[in-house]
């Protein structure tokens, strides 16, 4: 399924439409996300949509889903989630943390189904992993809690570094709960960590303006839906200043970003399918505990190294599970 296939409606609404309809009766599953065009009808909803056909639900047959898009802009988010609420809709699919936030507080009832690259508990979405109770269940990626981990790579590839910058959305509650963690993970290493926020594309050059004039030898990209929509332009910064940088998805490598490491979106989301799936059977979100990924996977793009003048370490190579070459 490609981006043709959606019809893009006022204020970050969009259909998920199908060549053919039936008869029976249909469903309809709402679809909340900060993620930008691209990367939610790329990645995000054809694993979604696999997800719910793997437990007998096929869009223009017994369900339809309704989506609400918000680009990465947050402060839409309730508003976008009331929407779906007021469709009525019988489970609502929140595609990252934010999204999460907007449709909890918009509902008390309607089941809801999340993914999120923090701990959901740390953050305040679920009492529990394994009885989150109330009305939201999901898939944690637990993205941001590799902060630390991607603070070793760097120094593994540039041991005599001594700042590392990390990027972060204000708006993203992963700042608040994993910053300590990335904090204490430079010290041990005696490395500098600059904490430098964006929210906006203007915000992101000037971030990278920051970098430059404070010399930071490294980067750090959060997992957030609004950078994730702007990989293009964050990958395209990152080497016009040339800084290495490690991002939370492979993404960010295939666009020509140097390191990635995090979780398989595609499985994290034909997860999300299932288990909303689950839910149009009749269980209840109480029941299902939050599935945990455990799975991660370390890209290296040679061709930016090339670029940026640096050397792979032979470990760190022989770690990664793909290299571009």
């Amino acid at each position: 399924m490609r981006r043709r296939e959606f019809i893009t409606l006022l204020g970050g609404a969009a259909a998920w439409v199908s060549p053919a309809r039936s008869q029976e009766p249909q469903r309809v599953i709402g679809v909340l996300s900060g993620f930008g065009l691209a990367f939610f009808a790329d990645v995000q909803m054809p694993a979604f949509v696999q997800g719910l056909k793997d437990g007998g639900f096929v869009e223009g047959r017994n369900i339809l889903i309704e989506i609400r898009r918000a680009d990465g802009y947050y402060d839409r988010l309730p508003s976008l989630a009331a929407e779906l609420v007021g469709r009525d809709v019988a489970a609502i699919f929140a595609t990252d943390v934010p999204s999460a936030f907007a449709a909890k507080a918009a509902t008390k009832t309607l089941p809801i189904v999340f993914i999120t690259g923090a701990d959901p508990v740390k953050v305040g979405l679920v009492d529990s992993l394994s009885r989150p109770k109330g009305n939201l269940t999901g898939i944690s990626a637990f993205l941001s809690l590799l902060g630390p981990k991607r603070v070793e790579l760097l120094h593994e590839l540039l041991p005599a570094a001594n700042t590392i910058a990390l990027l972060a959305n204000p708006g993203n509650v992963n700042i608040k709960t994993d910053e300590p963690e990335i904090r204490a993970a430079a010290d041990r290493l005696k490395q500098h960590l600059e904490v430098l926020t964006a929210s906006t594309e203007s915000d992101l050059e000037a971030a990278f303006a920051t970098m430059v004039q404070h010399r930071v030898d490294s980067l750090i990209v959060m997992p957030d839906p609004f950078f994730i929509s702007r990989s293009e332009q964050l990958v395209a910064l990152a080497a016009r200043h040339a800084i290495p940088a490690i991002y939370p998805m492979r993404l960010f490598t295939d666009l020509g970003g140097l390191m990635s490491y995090g979780g398989n979106f595609i499985e994290l989301n034909q997860q999300a399918g299932i288990y909303v799936g689950k839910l149009l059977k009749g269980a209840k979100p109480a029941d299902l505990p939050v599935q945990q990924t455990v799975k991660f996977e370390l890209v290296i793009n040679l061709k930016t190294a090339k670029a940026l003048g640096l050397t792979i370490p032979p470990t760190l190579l022989v770690r990664a599970d793909d290299v571009i070459e």
